[in-house]
């Protein structure tokens, strides 16, 4: 029985994210939060792009030209 107890104690965290993972892909949570991750990420890439307009123009001229 202790055994058991330390079990739980020590993955206590990787059981609760495993039981949170099973609810989210029970009730369809994962496409709302995949669209968000990727709303995310298109606003991290426009800022960055607006921020560093010059260096990504170079960048991606500098890639073109290695087509």
């Amino acid at each position: 029985m202790e055994e058991i107890k330390n079990f739980f104690m020590k993955y206590r965290g990787a059981i609760i994210g495993a039981l949170i993972a099973i609810l989210i892909l029970c009730t369809g949570f994962y496409k709302l939060m995949i669209a968000i991750i990727l709303i995310c990420i298109g606003l991290y890439v426009g800022n960055y792009i607006q921020i560093n307009k010059n260096e990504v123009k170079e960048k991606m001229k500098n890639f073109i030209d290695k087509l």
